[in-house]
């Protein structure tokens, strides 16, 4: 069978080509990286002789570009929603070798029903499935919001909270994405739910994957990380990306009640210590985690920083 790849195409200003690679390799290792600042019209025959063709000496050297390829059994608006998440700094995006009209659909014959830890099946809203004994069924349409359980750090993030979530609970979900784990803590026993998300579009979408779970006790809120949250809560989840959960940890806690669990993903292994540390100085202590190739998810709970000192 032959494979059809999409370039998904990056552009930022140079001083951003680190943050837009960090993002990036998150979702693949394999960029191909467009940085012309070396070029110079003086040294061209010296450097590089026949190989490079003069018009590179008319390209913008204080913008480069970032590209990775998407396989056709992918959903290219999942990629997007995840740089949307994660990038902020300016940027433009580009997909390469797919029509504009076929982005949300031409992946749909590729996702089926995914299993997920002991009882959560992750069902696509096109698609039939008969529940097997004590199984969820969580229906989705993720659109263009990120999290549709394909990706490794929603899978993670999916399996540590039906592990985790005490009944009754009041929840609370930083960057909701398509709201798939607010709804699945809702159906997991949460008595309420608030799910925030910068994106005004994901937080559409996750109203509209809400309805059709006919999920009503969630409450989507379009929120910079923690802006518009108020109350305290006895559960969390935050499946975005390790620099966002470093700069959270200081702030998290001031809205979660004594003893509360947080579950945190998105975080590449590279980076798991630093995430580890501004948990623990920030009055968590860790109690599990699960991995998957490159990445990690963990679960903390609050504890009072007094108690932590003496310990």
């Amino acid at each position: 069978m032959i494979m059809n790849w999409t370039q998904l195409k990056v552009t930022c200003k140079t001083e951003h080509l680190d943050t837009v690679c960090a993002v990036m390799s998150m979702l693949d290792n394999g960029l191909m990286i467009e940085d012309y600042r070396d070029i110079e019209e003086n040294n061209i025959n010296i450097l590089y002789g026949e190989l490079i063709d003069e018009a590179l000496l008319k390209k913008d050297r204080t913008v480069a570009a970032v590209s990775l390829y998407i396989p056709e059994t992918k959903n290219h608006n999942e990629y997007i929603a995840f740089i949307k998440d994660r990038l902020d700094v300016p940027y433009e995006y580009e997909l390469i070798g797919l029509a504009e009209e076929d982005w949300a659909n031409s992946w749909k014959q590729y996702y089926k029903p995914i299993k997920i830890g002991e009882r959560i099946v992750i069902v696509p809203e096109w698609e039939d499935y008969s529940p097997l004994h004590g199984e969820l069924i969580v229906k989705m349409d993720p659109g263009m919001a990120f999290g549709s359980g394909t990706h490794e750090t929603t899978r993670l993030c999916i399996e540590l909270i039906e592990k985790h979530i005490p009944a009754n609970c009041n929840a609370l979900d930083i960057g909701t994405g398509s709201g798939i784990l607010a709804i699945i803590e809702s159906l997991l026993g949460a008595k309420n739910v608030l799910a925030c998300d910068i994106d005004p579009t994901a937080v559409k979408v996750a109203r509209e994957n809400a309805a059709l779970n006919c999920v009503q006790n969630i409450t989507f809120e379009v929120s910079d990380l923690l802006k518009n949250v108020t109350g305290l809560y006895d559960f969390a989840s935050a499946n975005i990306v390790a620099d966002i959960i470093i700069r959270l940890a200081p702030d998290v806690r001031r809205y979660l009640k004594e003893d509360a669990i947080i579950v945190i993903s998105g975080i590449i292994c590279t980076q798991s210590d630093e995430v580890m540390k501004a948990m623990t100085e920030n009055g968590f202590v860790f109690t599990d985690k699960l991995e998957e190739n490159d990445w990690v998810a963990y679960v903390f709970k609050k504890i009072n920083k007094k108690v932590q000192k003496k310990v």
